[in-house]
Parts: C-alpha cells; structure tokens; sequence
C-alpha cells in the first residue's frame, strides 16, 4: 500500500441512530484514510457487500463492517448474530483486512453505549487499520 489506505465501509442503518453513532466513530478514525462508504438494508447483508466489492475491480486495502443486531422476541438474533459474524469470519481468513463493528446486544439502551460511549465503530476501523499492517508485515499484501 502506497500512501493513505484505501477503505470501504458498510453500514446498516437498521438502526439509524446506532449506525450514525457507529460512523461517526469509524469516520475519525479513518480521517487519513481514502474512505467510500456504502448502505445494506441490515447486518446479513454487509458481508455479501463487502464479498462484493473484493471481488470487483474497484481495490480496496480493508474494510469496515458497522451495523446492530438487537435481542428480541424470536430467534432471528441468534441466526443474524451467528452468521453475519461467521460470514465475516470467512473474509477474514480469506486475508482480507476488516474490522467487525456489528453490535450485538440486548436492548438500545446497550447499543447507543457500545456505539457512543465506547466508540466500537471507532474501535472496527482502528482493527481494519491494524489488519492491514499485519498483511503488509507478513508480505501478503
């Protein structure tokens, strides 16, 4: 990587309120970054986008998934917790440098703190960054 590194990032407004809070975060620390950012419906969909985009002839150094994933009344939680964080899994071992910022938790209350407060979406990008370091430093880049 030549120069400011090149990211892309894909946000979930399910939760428009938590996905702001999370963007904001990744956005400072990303502010020397080349960024573009994209919008999925909700968390299933962002590793497909980001599955997308690598294989697309627009080059990116990493990627940063943001978006919630809120407990509710069914098991839906468990299905789009579990596989849109296996699905990340997959890109990762795929050497693709990412940082996952999709929350989940169990109510908003938990949410607005992990995005706001705590800066996860600050935190995702920050691990993109790093990620891509290491596949520099190892050569594989």
């Amino acid at each position: 990587m030549n120069g400011q590194p090149r990211i892309l990032v894909v946000v979930a407004p399910y939760y428009k309120d938590v996905s702001d809070a999370l963007l904001h975060g990744a956005e400072a620390a990303l502010a020397d970054a080349d960024v573009d950012f994209v919008e999925v419906p909700g968390a299933l969909e962002i590793p497909g986008a980001i599955a997308s985009a690598v294989k697309s002839r627009t080059r990116y150094d990493g990627y940063v998934a943001l978006g919630c994933v809120i407990r509710g009344e069914t098991s839906h939680y468990d299905y789009v917790a579990g596989e849109s964080a296996r699905a990340l899994m997959d890109l990762t071992l795929e050497g693709i440098a990412l940082g996952n910022g999709i929350l989940t938790v169990e109510n908003r209350e938990q949410a607005m703190k992990r995005a706001g407060d705590k800066d996860k979406g600050g935190d995702a990008a920050r691990a993109c960054l790093a990620m891509i370091r290491l596949r520099e430093r190892f050569g594989a880049a």
